[in-house]
């Protein structure tokens, strides 16, 4: 069975994984709310896409 002759040091461990990080993901405008929201996707806040209302809200 393989076994390490040495341990790996953390610098190299670190070094080795540091793609492995989560990023933020992409936001754009709404451009009829102006709210921020995932791009190409229907606009949480106001149902709108591409010019036109895809969802309707009720008004509570």
């Amino acid at each position: 069975m393989a076994v390490p002759k040495r341990k790996v040091s953390k610098a190299r461990r670190d070094k080795r994984n540091a793609h492995r990080a989560l990023s933020l993901p992409a936001l754009s405008r709404c451009p009829q709310c102006n709210e921020q929201r995932l791009p190409h996707r229907v606009c949480p806040s106001c149902g709108h896409y591409k010019g036109r209302t895809v969802m309707e809200f009720d008004e509570e």
